[in-house]
């Protein structure tokens, strides 16, 4: 399971021109799940970024989580995280789960983020979305289990 955190001052997550998902102060969390990956990475991984000291505190340290900024998340479902591009010129996705073994692990994650008190917010799994971010530093976190 990989995850690539955003910190972010506000966002928005759009299909089809309507919008499905809105927030402010806190993280885009782009996530991808893997071939064989468990319920069991996915709350690790929402309990180490709930817990993440990554947002500024007074004196302008990071050395807070977005637990303590009381932040929001928005999750999107990212399968290209899983691109492989060892060879040839055209991604491979052959490492990135199948859509019936993905989408309950996205689901499941956003949960879990939501038991530690996130507000937390998805994308339309498997949609074309538009996400726009507004970049706060920018800052941006590589996270793998």
């Amino acid at each position: 399971m990989r995850a690539l955190l955003q910190r972010v001052k506000s966002s928005k997550v759009s299909v089809d021109g309507q919008s499905i998902a809105q927030g402010g102060k806190g993280l885009v969390i782009l996530l991808g799940i893997g071939q064989g990956d468990v319920e069991e990475q996915a709350a690790f991984l929402a309990e180490k970024i709930a817990n993440l000291r990554i947002f500024e505190d007074g004196e302008g340290k990071t050395n807070l989580s977005i637990l303590e900024v009381k932040g929001e998340a928005t999750v999107v479902s990212q399968f290209t995280l899983y691109a492989d591009t060892k060879k040839g010129r055209r991604p491979s996705f052959l490492d990135a789960a199948l859509p019936e073994n993905a989408e309950p692990l996205v689901l499941h994650f956003a949960e879990c983020l939501r038991s530690f008190g996130i507000p937390t917010q998805t994308g339309k799994f498997g949609g074309h979305m538009l996400v726009e971010i507004q970049n706060d530093g920018p800052f941006t976190i590589w996270l793998e289990k």
